[in-house]
C-alpha cells in the first residue's frame, strides 16, 4: 500500500523543500522510487541549480525584498540600481552581488540599499581588500573602518597587486579597492532583472 500520497509528496518536496534523498529515508523507500512518485503525480523537477541552492539556504532565501516603498526607498532603490548597472558584476556565471569601487560614500550607500531593500543582514555581507603594493596596508585598513565600519577581520587575505601605470591612480586608489560581496545567485538575477527593466 502506498502512504506517500500526493499531499504528502507536495508538502515535504515543495512546501518543506525537502531533497528526495530526505524523503526517501523518511518513508524508508528508494531515491529512485520518491522520483517514480514525483514523475507520477506531476510535480515539477528541481533542476540541479535549485537543488543546491535550497542546500546551501536550508532555512529560506537569505534576503527579502521590500515591497511597500516610500518616497525615500524609492530614491535609494534607483540609486543602488543605478549604482550597480555601472559598476556592478554583472556576469551571469558568478553567483554573487559584487561590486568593487574606491569610493566609500558610492559603496556606503550600495550597502544601505542592500540592506534596507533586499533586507540583507550585515553578517551576510562580505568584503575583499585589493591593494597596490606601494600603498599601505594599515592606513587602508583604517580609512575603511572609518568610512564603513570594516574591520581588519572582516576582510581575510588582503590582495596586493603591482600599481597600474602612472597618473593620478595613486590619489584615487592610495587605499585600494574594496568589494561588497553578498553570495547569492537568486538576488542577482533579481537585481539584473530590475535593470533589465530600466532598459525597456
Amino acid at each position: 500500500m502506498n502512504n506517500l500520497t500526493e499531499e504528502k509528496l507536495r508538502r515535504f518536496y515543495i512546501k518543506d523543500k525537502k531533497s528526495v534523498a530526505d524523503i526517501a529515508k523518511l518513508f524508508n523507500r528508494s531515491e529512485h522510487g520518491i522520483d517514480y512518485w514525483i514523475k507520477k503525480y506531476n510535480i515539477p523537477k528541481r533542476t540541479i541549480s535549485e537543488a543546491i541552492y535550497i542546500k546551501c539556504n536550508p532555512g529560506g532565501d537569505p534576503f527579502k525584498v521590500k515591497k511597500v516603498l516610500g518616497k525615500r526607498d524609492v530614491e535609494l532603490k534607483n540609486l543602488g540600481l543605478g549604482i550597480y548597472w555601472g559598476e556592478g558584476d554583472k556576469s551571469p556565471n558568478n553567483t554573487s552581488v559584487r561590486l568593487s569601487n574606491t569610493d566609500p560614500f558610492l559603496l556606503k550607500k550600495f550597502r544601505e540599499f542592500l540592506r534596507k531593500i533586499y533586507k540583507v543582514e550585515e553578517k551576510k555581507i562580505q568584503y575583499g581588500l585589493i591593494l597596490f603594493n606601494d600603498s599601505k596596508e594599515s592606513d587602508a585598513v583604517a580609512f575603511w573602518e572609518k568610512h564603513l565600519g570594516i574591520e581588519r577581520n572582516q576582510l581575510g587575505k588582503i590582495t596586493v597587486i603591482p600599481p597600474q601605470g602612472k597618473g593620478t591612480y595613486k590619489r584615487k586608489s592610495k587605499h585600494g579597492v574594496l568589494i561588497i560581496i553578498f553570495t547569492n545567485k537568486k538576488l542577482k538575477e533579481i537585481i539584473l532583472e530590475e535593470i533589465n527593466n530600466f532598459k525597456k
